[in-house]
């Protein structure tokens, strides 16, 4: 038997132009990485088709494709609730991460691309607007913004799609990080660092910068885990 859950901000109306399935786990997805819908939350198949206002098809699509990517557990004939944030998938999409973003940011440094430092100046910017706001959301999406140009910019977007497909669970980590004291600042610091160190093109520092902006999170694992640990399983 499933049990409702209070419909999410992102249960707004949906764009009748594009196809129902995508946008449901579009805004169900974002819902869960902004813990609006925190782990063990309830989704109800019947509540979520009439707050979307859709039929029962697109909400099965979307949270198969939720579950494809560890964020909701589905237990047949009987509920659907978000997943714990698995510490191991973190690590791994963090390996990830790493690994492409090492390469990326080296080639960008060699390259030296001043229209692309412009741009990376620009989103820091704004992060720094929004840190300043308290607007975590907005803040996030920001984060997101500048490391989506790096693999534009050494044309790897299938890669960062890849990425973000296998981000759900480091993203969750992040988000209950993100309200510490100085984590806001610090993302914005080590973002002007390998900006910085791009326009130099001194590649050696731009990695050196993106690996300790990278661990971060994974770092103050045993602090996150003391203020949440109903949220994390290993």
């Amino acid at each position: 038997m499933e049990t409702a859950h209070p419909a999410p901000r992102t249960a707004a109306r949906l764009d009748r132009g594009r196809q129902a399935a995508p946008q449901v786990f579009e805004r169900l997805r974002n819902a869960i990485l902004a813990l609006e819908l925190p782990p063990g939350s309830p989704l109800s198949r019947t509540d979520l088709a009439a707050q979307f206002g859709v039929s029962s098809t697109p909400i099965r699509d979307a949270l198969m494709r939720l579950e494809e990517e560890g964020l909701v557990d589905v237990f047949p004939q009987h509920a659907t609730v978000v997943s714990r944030v698995d510490v191991g998938r973190a690590e791994q999409a963090h390996f990830l991460r790493q690994a492409l973003e090492l390469e990326i940011v080296r080639m960008l440094a060699e390259q030296h691309d001043q229209a692309l430092v412009i741009r990376l100046d620009h989103a820091i910017a704004l992060q720094q607007q929004f840190a300043k706001a308290g607007d975590f959301e907005s803040f996030i999406a920001g984060d997101n913004d500048f490391h989506a140009q790096l693999y534009a910019a050494a044309d790897k977007q299938e890669l960062w799609a890849l990425v973000r497909s296998r981000s759900g669970h480091i993203d969750r980590l992040r988000r209950l990080h993100l309200p510490s004291p100085g984590k806001a600042q610090n993302i914005v610091r080590h973002h002007r660092l390998i900006t910085r160190a791009i326009e130099a093109a001194d590649a050696d520092a731009a990695q050196q910068h993106l690996r300790k902006h990278l661990s971060g999170t994974l770092s103050e694992l045993d602090e996150i885990r003391s203020h949440h640990p109903e949220y994390l399983t290993d």
